[in-house]
């Protein structure tokens, strides 16, 4: 391991110009959204406020397809945002250019962690890093791209036509969306993650699979906290949204524990306390 040669002081410092790195990309990334945001928005960030978004026209593709009268699959679906802040869409404009760049920059993130770890590494070590990082990047995009084209137009189209009282007309704020539509990309491309934490924490021997097997109902209840806690609203059907890819993840967490070794690991504990 070459980094043996290198003081504490010495891995601060590498350390300090990774960050340095990362926060440059972040702002170089969060000035070229900012620029181009004008045309994004409309395109994207504002794309499933439209009848003619990508899921929408599924649904009724779907619809159409298997003669399903269902409103879910023939809806058709427009909303308009107001604003009621003066400085709101100000505002809003520099923090989506930020949150964007955050999000986009997450594969570079993932190399510099590995560049920074790569030196203290074995060579059979370092391929399992390697791939352990490049899974990570691509889970994080798959639950960040299935929020955005299923999740969250769902929650959207669910929440905004829900009527409490036919005398109540529902007015979404510029805020209101903005916040839900980038807490939950976010938090749905973190939650993404978990697979890869948990093989993570196979190999260290920290989880086993039948550890996970046993206290499966355990986790459901943790899954439905987890997902109450990071949707951005309190109402059943977005944390049912949630909540069930959630809990995939957390069975196929269970699928990449290889029971091979397990077994190993246990056939090697015991043969140490004999």
């Amino acid at each position: 391991m070459a980094d043996n040669e290198l003081t504490f002081w010495d891995h601060l410092d590498v350390l300090r110009k990774a960050l340095f790195r990362i926060i440059g990309v972040w702002f170089v990334l969060a000035v070229g959204y900012f620029i181009a945001m004008p045309s994004l928005f409309d395109s994207v960030i504002l794309a499933p406020c439209h009848n003619d978004f990508v899921f929408y026209d599924l649904l009724r593709y779907i619809g159409r397809e298997l003669n399903l009268t269902d409103e879910f699959f023939t809806q058709e679906f427009n909303i308009k945002l107001i604003n009621i802040n003066l400085a709101a869409p100000f505002f809003i404009h520099i923090s989506t250019a930020f949150w964007m760049s955050v999000v986009t920059a997450t594969p570079y993130l993932f190399f510099e962690i590995w560049r920074f770890i790569k030196p203290a590494l074995y060579p059979n070590e370092q391929r399992g890093v390697r791939k352990a990082l490049l899974i990570g990047t691509v889970m994080f995009f798959i639950g960040v791209l299935l929020s955005y084209f299923m999740v969250y137009p769902l929650t959207l189209r669910f929440l905004s036509t829900y009527q409490l009282s036919a005398t109540i007309e529902n007015q979404i704020s510029l805020n209101s969306y903005i916040d839900n539509f980038m807490m939950l990309n976010l938090c749905m491309g973190l939650a993404f993650e978990l697979p890869l934490v948990t093989w993570l924490l196979s190999v260290l021997g920290l989880v086993h699979k039948s550890f996970l097997s046993k206290y499966r109902r355990h986790a459901i209840v943790l899954i439905v906290i987890i997902a109450a806690v990071i949707t951005p609203t309190g109402d059943p059907f977005t944390l049912t949204v949630v909540a069930v890819p959630l809990y995939m993840l957390y069975e196929l967490s269970i699928l990449l524990i290889h029971e091979k070794r397990e077994s190993a690991e246990i056939e090697e504990n015991a043969e140490g306390e004999a």
